[in-house]
C-alpha cells in the first residue's frame, strides 16, 4: 500500500490515551528546588526597592534573586529579526529599574517545595512608584512608544486613486487574544557535573534555537546545553518560545547545583505568556463601478505590549505582506506601526497577521459589494488572481522571502465552494428566514496562507540490524501529528511497513541542527528531508543487496523491508536488517551503518489557500451569535494524511470562532488586566461549535518541494473571523457597521440597535 495520502491512525497517541504521557508538570528529579516568580502588580512604575529579607528568612528557602543577582544575564534576543536597531526594546529576565506590565517578573524564589515557594514569594515586597500607564496606542493620553514602521508597497497608487469612481474607507480592528493551550508553561532544569551538561526538560516548538540562546546568555559552550521535548499540550505559536522563566530555571540549576522545577499556574500564564492580535486598521480602496479594486492603502497600529519578544516584528511583517491575499490589486501600500504599551508583550498566534489582515480585507470586499450593489462572491471573483498568472509574483517580500504564489486556481476554488454550498438556494433560504423575522446571514472569507518557511530542515534515517527504522528530526511535535506524517513518508520512500518506523524529535543532542515547529513548516520541510534521507538509505541498501542477489542495483525492488529482483517477489531476497548487518564496521570499504541524512533547503515559502463560509443566527436582544454552519474549503497541494488535515482545520476553526465571538484580553485605564481567569476570558466549548464541514482539495500540488505539499496547520483559523463578521453584518442588516472583533454580546447589541 501507499501510506502517503492515506488516513493512517496516529502512531503517537498510545501514551496520551493510556495516561503514560509526560508533560512538563509531570517531571520531577530527586533533590529538586521549586521556583516561584514574583510579578509586578502594577502596569507601569519605577522599581524603587525589593525587600527580600522576610522571604530569605523562611526555613526551606534556598535563594531569592532580584535583578542585582542576574545582572550579567543579557535581555532575551530575537529569534526572528526583520528590522535592525530594535535591541533596546528586548525584555530583561527580571525587571530592571522599571516595571512595564502587570505580571512582569521582578524576583524569583527558590524553595524546597512549591507551596513554600509561593508563600515566600508573597513576602517579597516590591516598592514601586506608579506612573501613568499607556493602554491605548491611539489615545490622546500618555503617548505610546513607536518602535518601528514596517511598510510594503507596489504599483502606482496615485493613478489608482486619481480618478477612481468609488473610494471606500473603513476603520477595522481585531482585539487582543491568544492561544491559551491546555498546558501552561513549565520547565525542569538540572546540571550534570560529570558530563558538564545543563539539561532543560519541557522544551517545545524551537528547542535548537532555545538551546543556542540559553548557552549564549549563560556563557556556556553550545555542547554543554541540551534541551529535551516531552509531550506538549498545545502550541499555537505561544508555547515554546524563550521566556524569562526558561532562562532563570537554567541559571538557578547551574548556580545552585540542584535540579530546579517551575510550572506556572493559569493566572500567571494569562498575565505573562505571549498575547497576540490587537490591531487597528484604517484602510481605503479605489474601486471601479464593476467592483474591480484598483488600489488599496492601509495604515495600522499594532499594540505590541511592553517589550519586543523573540518574534520581534514578525506579526506586523506578515500583516503588511499578506493583506492582499488572493487578489490581483494593481497597486498597494500597507504601513504598520509597532507600538509599545503597558500590557503583556505580544508574539505570534496561529495564522499571525493573516487572521487580522483577512478580517480587514474581506470586510472591505463585502462593503465594496454593498456600496455598488453587487453580490460579494462576484466582487471576489473579479479581483482574484487568475490561474494563468501562476506562479504569481506579488512584488513584495515576507519573512525574508519573495511572495510568489506557487500554484493554484483561485476562481476554481470559489466555484467549488459555491457549488458545495448550493449558493443560490442557500441565499434564497436565508432571505426567506429574514423575511420571517429571523436574523440570519451568510458570510465568506477568501484567504491565502503561507507555509514551509526555510531555510532548512534535516533528518537522519537509520535501519538497525533487526530491520527497525529510526527517523531523527530537528522539528518539534506540538500535537500536529509529526510522528505519523514523517513515518508515512519514510515508510513509502524506504519500502517498509509503518509499524517498523519510529520517529524521534525535540532532542537537541540527537541532531546538530533543527528549526522546530512553526509557520506550518513541518510537513513541507521535514517531510521533504525525510523523503530525501529515506531514498538515500534505500539506494545504499540496493547497492549492498546487489552483490548478495547478483543483480544490478537498478533492477532491485523493495517491499515490507525485503529487497528482491524486480518482477520476482517470491524469489531470492534479503531483508534490510541483513543489509544493516553487512554494513558493520570493517565488513565493507564504505561508510558503516545503513543510515543517511537528508537536508532540504529553500529560500521561498509555499502558499495554500482557501475559503471559509459561515451561516449565523443572531439574537439582537441578548447579542448572542450562533454559528449554524461553518464550511472550510482548503487547497493543500497534497494531503499526506487527510484525517490529520481535517483535524487541524477543525481545531483551527474552533480557535477562530473564539477570536471572532468570545476571546478578549481587556484592560482597564490603569493597565490592570480584566480577563486573567477563565471566568472572564471566555473560550468556545462544544456548545458553541458547529460541525466543521471540510472540503479538502489536492488539485494544485506545489512545485516547490518534492512532496508537492502545502502546510495545513493554520488554514482552519485564518478566515473564520472574516466569515463570521460578514455573516453577522448580513444578519443584522448592518453591512458597514461590523468593524471590530470579537463580536461579543454587548457589541452585537449596540450594532443591532444602531441606526443605519
Amino acid at each position: 500500500m501507499s501510506y502517503v495520502g492515506s488516513s493512517v491512525r496516529r502512531i503517537e497517541d498510545r501514551p496520551l490515551l493510556t495516561g503514560e504521557a509526560r508533560f512538563a508538570a509531570d517531571l520531577s528529579l530527586p533533590g529538586q528546588l521549586h521556583m516561584r516568580v514574583v510579578r509586578s502588580p502594577v502596569a507601569h512604575g519605577r522599581l524603587l526597592e525589593i525587600d527580600t529579607s522576610d522571604a530569605r528568612a523562611m526555613d526551606g528557602v534556598e535563594a531569592v534573586w532580584t535583578r542585582e543577582d542576574v545582572r550579567e544575564v543579557p535581555p532575551i534576543d530575537f529569534r526572528m529579526a526583520w528590522v535592525e536597531g530594535l535591541e533596546r526594546f528586548r525584555q530583561p529576565v527580571l525587571a530592571a529599574g522599571r516595571v512595564r506590565y502587570v505580571g512582569e517578573p521582578v524576583a524569583i524564589v527558590l524553595a524546597e517545595d512549591p507551596y513554600l515557594a509561593e508563600d515566600a514569594a508573597e513576602l517579597v515586597f516590591a516598592g514601586i512608584e506608579e506612573l501613568d500607564p499607556v493602554v491605548d496606542p491611539l489615545a490622546a493620553g500618555p503617548a505610546a512608544t513607536e518602535t518601528t514602521v514596517v511598510e510594503k508597497a507596489y504599483g502606482d497608487l496615485d493613478a489608482a486613486f486619481g480618478d477612481a469612481p468609488v473610494v471606500v474607507e473603513m476603520e477595522l480592528a481585531v482585539g487582543r487574544h491568544s492561544g491559551v493551550p491546555m498546558e501552561t508553561r513549565g520547565a525542569l532544569a538540572c546540571y550534570d557535573p560529570l558530563r558538564s551538561v545543563l539539561e532543560m526538560f519541557g522544551a517545545a516548538k524551537v528547542p535548537h534555537h532555545n538551546r543556542a540562546a540559553i548557552a549564549s546568555m549563560l556563557c556556556l559552550p553550545l555542547g554543554s546545553v541540551a534541551l529535551r521535548e516531552g509531550h506538549v499540550g498545545g502550541g499555537f505559536g505561544i508555547r515554546g518560545e524563550l521566556y524569562p522563566e526558561d532562562v532563570l530555571v537554567c541559571l538557578a540549576a547551574l548556580r545552585l547545583g540542584r535540579p530546579v522545577r517551575w510550572v506556572e499556574d493559569r493566572r500567571e500564564h494569562m498575565l505573562a505568556a505571549n498575547h497576540s492580535r490587537d490591531q487597528v486598521h484604517r484602510i481605503k480602496a479605489a474601486v471601479d463601478s464593476d467592483g474591480r479594486i484598483r488600489g488599496v492603502i492601509d495604515e495600522f497600529w499594532v499594540d505590541q505590549g511592553a517589550y519586543l519578544r523573540t518574534h520581534q516584528v514578525t506579526v506586523t511583517e506578515l500583516t503588511t505582506s499578506m493583506l492582499p491575499g488572493p487578489y490581483a490589486w494593481p497597486a498597494y501600500r500597507s504601513r504598520g506601526h509597532v507600538m509599545l504599551t503597558n500590557k503583556t508583550p505580544c508574539g505570534t498566534y496561529r495564522a499571525p497577521g493573516r487572521y487580522e489582515s483577512t478580517f480587514v480585507r474581506e470586510r472591505l470586499v463585502d462593503v465594496i459589494a454593498h456600496r455598488l450593489g453587487h453580490d460579494p462572491s462576484e466582487v471576489r471573483r473579479r479581483n482574484l488572481v487568475p490561474p494563468e498568472r501562476m506562479p504569481f509574483e506579488r512584488g513584495i517580500a515576507a519573512l525574508g522571502t519573495e511572495v510568489t504564489y506557487d500554484s493554484g486556481d483561485y476562481p476554481g476554488l470559489l466555484d467549488r465552494t459555491l457549488e458545495y454550498l448550493e449558493y443560490e438556494q442557500l441565499t434564497a433560504d436565508l432571505a426567506r428566514r429574514r423575511s420571517e423575522g429571523e436574523r440570519v446571514g451568510l458570510g465568506m472569507g477568501f484567504f491565502v496562507e503561507k507555509s514551509g518557511l526555510g531555510p532548512f530542515d534535516g533528518v537522519r534515517v537509520t535501519v538497525d540490524e533487526a530491520g527497525q527504522v529510526l527517523v531523527v528530526t530537528g522539528v518539534a511535535s506540538i500535537g500536529q501529528g509529526v510522528e505519523t506524517v514523517l513515518a508515512q513518508v519514510c515508510a513509502d520512500a524506504l519500502g517498509v511497513g509503518i509499524e517498523s518506523v519510529q520517529v524521534r524529535h525535540g532532542q537537541t543532542d540527537d541532531l546538530a541542527y533543527g528549526m522546530g515547529a512553526f509557520a506550518s513548516r513541518v510537513t513541507v520541510m521535514s517531510g521533504s528531508a525525510t523523503l530525501i534521507a529515506a531514498r538515500r538509505v534505500r539506494r545504499k541498501a540496493f547497492e549492498v543487496a546487489a552483490s548478495a542477489l547478483e543483480a544490478d542495483p537498478d533492477d532491485l525492488a523493495i517491499d515490507r523491508g525485503r529487497v528482491f529482483v524486480r518482477g520476482s517477489p517470491g524469489g531470492p531476497a534479503i531483508t534490510l536488517g541483513e543489509v544493516a548487518r553487512r554494513l558493520r564496521p570493517g565488513l565493507t570499504g564504505g561508510e558503516p551503518g545503513l543510515t543517511a541524512e537528508g537536508w532540504f533547503m529553500v529560500d521561498h515559502m509555499v502558499y495554500p489557500y482557501g475559503v471559509h463560509a459561515a451561516v449565523v443566527r443572531v439574537d439582537p436582544e441578548s447579542g448572542r451569535v450562533d454559528v449554524e454552519r461553518l464550511v472550510v474549503a482548503y487547497e493543500v497541494g497534497k494531503a499526506v494524511n487527510p484525517e490529520l488535515v481535517h483535524g487541524q482545520i477543525a481545531g483551527g476553526a474552533a480557535q477562530g470562532i473564539g477570536g471572532a465571538l468570545l476571546e478578549d484580553f481587556a484592560y482597564d485605564e490603569s493597565g490592570q488586566p480584566l480577563a486573567a481567569t477563565f471566568m472572564d476570558y471566555l473560550m468556545p466549548t462544544v456548545a458553541e461549535m458547529p460541525d466543521v464541514e471540510v472540503l479538502l482539495l489536492e488539485e494544485a500540488p506545489s512545485p516547490a518541494n518534492p512532496l508537492g505539499v502545502k502546510g495545513a496547520g493554520e488554514g482552519g483559523i485564518t478566515a473564520v473571523g472574516a466569515a463570521v463578521a460578514n455573516a453577522v453584518a448580513e444578519a443584522l442588516g448592518r453591512p458597514e457597521q461590523v468593524t471590530r472583533l470579537p463580536l461579543g454580546p454587548e457589541r452585537v447589541r449596540r450594532i443591532a440597535t444602531r441606526t443605519a
